[in-house]
Formats: C-alpha cells, structure tokens, sequence
C-alpha cells in the first residue's frame, strides 16, 4: 500500500496561502482522479481542488475554515480501494483498466500586464481530462468517525418529523418512488433533493431536514431553500437577535470577524489604490428617460427573449462608446524599475463590473466588450452576475481589467465617490434612477433622473479630459440612438 499526501498547489495567480472552505469528502471515501476534494478561498475567489491520486482518502490534515500556506499537505490518499461498490443501477457498464496515480496541477502564471482573455493555462485545474472509471465512486455509506469534522454524505439522515410538519402528500411513503437514480427503496428517514439544491443549501449552511418539501416527489426544492432561507433571515433581523443582553460583559457583545481571503486582497487593493493614485471624482445629473424608454422596448425584443435587461447594459454601452472618444481613460499608469514611468494605453476593453457577493467584493470583467453587439453584452453581463452571485468567479475572470463601472443604484443610492480598481485609472459610479422634476423646454416635468460620479487617477486622466468623458457617457443615457452613428 502506497500513502499519497497531497499538497495545497498554487492554482496560477501567485497564491501563498488558502483557506479550506468545506471538504467533499471524507476518511473511507473512495475517490478518482479528478473528483473534486474540497474548495479554497483564495485571496480572489473559491477554487474547486480535483484530486490528483485515485484510491482512498485515509486522512483529512487541515479542518475546514483553516488557512494555510502554499505546500503544506492537506490529505492523504492510500492507493487501495476500499469500501462497498458502486449501487448496481449507477455502476458504469463496463470497468476501464486502473489508472496510475498522477499528479495534476502546474503553475498558471498570468503575466498581470498582459490581455488574459482567453490564454490558456499550463496544467488542467478543475474538471479537465477524462474521468477515470477504473475507480468506483466513494460508498454513500456513513464512514468511520473522523478526527476533522466534514460535510455529511450527499443524501443525510434526518430526525423523523410529525405529521404536523410535513404537508399532506409529502408522507414518508416514498418507497418505490421513482428518482433521477433510478427506485428508491424504503428511504423513510431520508430528504430528498438534488445535486445542485444540496450544494446551495451546504453554501447557506441549512439542514435540509429542516425544510418542508413541495416537490413532486417529495423532494426540496430550490424554491423550498429560498422560503426558508427568506424566513431564517426575517428571525435574524428582530432587534432581539441581534443585539446583545444588556447582562452581559461588552466584550462578549462584541462580534469579532478575521479579515482573510477576498476582504483582506480588497482592503489591501483599495488602500494601495487610495493612497497611491491622486483621486478626482466628478458628477453629472442625467435624463435617462430615453434609455428607460429603449430598455423598454429591449425587454419585449423577439432579439431579447429569456435575456435580462436593465439601464446598466445601456451604461456599459456607453461607456465603451466614451472611452474610443477619450482613450486615456481606458488606461494604465506603470512605474518602472529605472524609476520612470510610463502610460499604457489599452486599444480593448476589459470591462469590468464591481459585484456584491456573499463573500465580498469582487470585480470580474468582461473581456474585449468593445467587440460586443448589444445582445452579447447583455448576455455577458447576465453571465458575469450569476457567476458571481454563486461565488464561482474563476482568478482568469477578474485579471487583466481596464475601466470598470460600479452599479450603485441598484440599493436605491444616489451616487458616490468609487475608489479606482488597481491597475486603471477610472471607474464609473452608476446612481439610482427614478422620477424627479426635470426642466425641459421651459417646462418643469417628471422625467427619469441619475447621477453619475466618476473618479479618475489625476497622474493620467486631467480635469478636462475627465469631465469631457464623462459628458460623453451622460450623452447615450440621454440619447441611446447615438449608438447607432
């Protein structure tokens, strides 16, 4: 029997340490090459980590929510198979021949003064090759204790429920009720769902035995985990769960939060940024009643069927438009070694778009969005904010950024003063759009109104070339057409 250790890699955006977010496996699982082991928190996003041996886990080294540092080794695998096999109504119809144990990582260096769209990294990261079918899948059965507590297996136990918690219809009867795997046979005290709600109900750290079921098949739903997801957060924010007894010490009133992973590379980024690029900021109110009016028109597009639009695509837009007209917004300011500098004009856009998420800011880019059509931006955006809502906001995804815009208004705020994202000389705040009085032609009217800020690296981008771009922005929100010269 041979012992594997495998080692936390660097994952190619020059990591030093991760923080082991949650296992996927445990002591007595059965892996191969290229399941996914667990998930890192990098210092830009989580990281699936695929195993780089086949055979069977016999020791997880690092607990979840610890941080360590690039090499240090994080489980073991032995190479022997252990364990029942594979059910016999999900077991591949044919077994391939063993295959070896093979490391699979590499270094993905990322030249940072590079374009990284579509670069290709030196070594597979996740979900890349074939599977190996040699090896069978880990049994479903509950392992031996483990020293490091981890995830429960993918269908959990659960405490029998009375019939007053459970709806008419979705009984314990489920025996030979049929499932995406096939007949299930006498699985009374199980919950039903599938793969993807039992990953977002990990994500939120909710027990699925605690969620009603109204699926059809007795099975929880992804709109069940919002319900209960929507009613856990209505409890969390009475007064009473909140604040502190009055009994207590103070310092046991105090919650203390580790800064690490994406806050600590954010608060890192945004003081160097603040106090190394001399910031102006400028404001322009717009009329944006004719960008309402063709988001309008958009929305009910045979073109634009199934596709989300909202006045940012128009401000994306725009602000593409803005930087051709202007192009040392769309730029970099570089100190050399020699101790010179020097200005880097970027002739594409890396549009980058400022996101909230569950684990903090984060500010993914859309690649070369100059070479976009409308619907291919809308799409692109669509896509960046699902990626990054999930929290799967790959490094590649958020390098390489030219000018980015931060969309303010959709939490009801007027405007701000936005830091520059390192690397680019400015960024486009994006206030809230509603009704105000608005003169026009004499007249004092209701019209759609937002105000933009933009804040610009002075060393690059001068007052006057400043306000002339931002001018040009505020000129699509008012008039889209011009889109079109």
């Amino acid at each position: 029997m041979t012992l594997n250790k495998f080692n936390l890699p660097d994952v190619g955006e020059g990591l030093t340490e991760a923080e082991v977010v949650s296992w996927k496996v445990k002591p007595g699982d059965t892996v191969a090459i290229n399941d996914v082991i667990c998930e890192i928190e990098t210092a830009k996003s989580i990281v699936e980590l695929p195993s780089p041996f086949a055979g069977t886990v016999t020791e997880l080294l690092v607990a979840e929510g610890v941080t360590v540092d690039v090499g240090t080794a994080i489980i073991s695998v032995s190479d022997e198979i252990t364990g029942d096999p594979t059910p016999a109504d999900v077991r591949p119809p044919q077994a391939a021949p063993d295959v070896p144990a093979q490391p699979l990582y590499g270094k993905l260096p990322v030249d940072a003064g590079e374009d990284t769209a579509g670069a290709p990294f030196n070594a597979p990261l996740v979900g890349s090759g074939p599977k190996a079918d040699a090896v069978k899948r880990r049994p479903r059965k509950t392992a031996p204790a483990a020293a490091v507590t981890v995830n429960a297996p993918e269908v959990e136990p659960v405490q029998p429920r009375t019939a007053a918690e459970v709806t008419a219809g979705h009984t314990a009867a489920v025996d030979n009720r049929p499932t995406l795997g096939g007949t299930i046979t006498g699985l009374v005290n199980r919950v039903l769902a599938k793969p993807p709600v039992r990953k977002i109900a990990r994500d939120l750290g909710i027990d699925l035995a605690d969620v009603v079921a109204t699926g059809s098949r007795g099975e929880v739903t992804r709109e069940d985990l919002v319900s209960y997801q929507a009613q856990r957060d209505a409890e969390l924010d009475k007064a009473d769960g909140f604040w502190g007894k009055a009994g207590k010490p103070q310092d046991q009133r105090v919650e203390r939060i580790p800064v690490k992973g994406v806050r600590k590379a954010t608060a890192k980024a945004m003081v160097e940024s603040a106090f190394a690029a001399p910031h102006v900021s400028i404001f322009v109110d717009v009329d944006a009643s004719r960008t309402m009016e063709f988001v309008k028109r958009l929305k009910t597009s045979r073109d634009f069927e199934g596709i989300k639009v909202s006045p940012l695509l128009i401000l994306a837009k725009a602000v593409i438009w803005a930087a051709a007209r202007n192009p040392s917004v769309n730029a970099s300011w570089v100190d050399n070694e020699d101790g010179s500098a020097e200005i880097q004009v970027k002739h594409f856009m890396n549009l980058g778009i400022a996101a909230a998420t569950p684990r903090g800011l984060m500010v993914p880019n859309i690649k070369n969005a100059q070479d976009l059509s409308l619907k291919e931006l809308a799409l692109a955006l669509n896509n960046l904010a699902t990626t990054a809502r999930a929290g799967k906001t790959q490094p590649p995804e958020m390098q390489g950024g030219t000018l980015t815009i931060t969309n303010i208004g959709a939490l009801g705020i007027d405007t701000g003063t936005p830091i520059i994202n390192p690397g680019e000389v400015a960024i486009v705040a994006f206030g809230t759009i509603k009704q105000k009085p608005w003169v026009l032609d004499g007249e004092v009217i209701p019209r759609w109104i937002t105000t933009l800020g933009g804040s610009f690296d002075h060393r690059v981008v001068d007052g006057d070339l400043s306000a002339r771009f931002m001018a040009d922005v505020a000129a699509i929100l008012e008039e889209p057409a011009l889109l079109l010269d």
